[in-house]
């Protein structure tokens, strides 16, 4: 559905809080349509972006390892290796 999505499972180190929010909240934008939140747009879309999080946090834990690494690095590891 959304091609920006990377996998996250199999990465090396495991992907953190932080790059599993990113990804639930680029899941949230696409599904929802709502890429800027309003007042009116706020509270549902930041619940939204929790309960994903947290789905996908579970998701993680509880599939087993992957043989293979996924083949694209998440965007945060991206931009954290091209400021160093």
């Amino acid at each position: 559905m959304c091609r920006n999505i990377t996998t996250l499972r199999g990465l090396e180190p495991s992907a953190t809080d932080e790059e599993i929010e990113a990804a639930a909240r680029q899941y949230v934008r696409k599904v929802s349509g709502v890429q800027k939140t309003s007042d009116a747009t706020a509270d549902a879309f930041e619940r939204a972006v929790a309960q994903v999080t947290a789905a996908t946090a579970e998701l993680l834990a509880q599939l087993p390892p992957r043989k293979v690494p996924p083949k694209t690095e998440p965007p945060l590891r991206r931009i954290a290796r091209a400021a160093t």
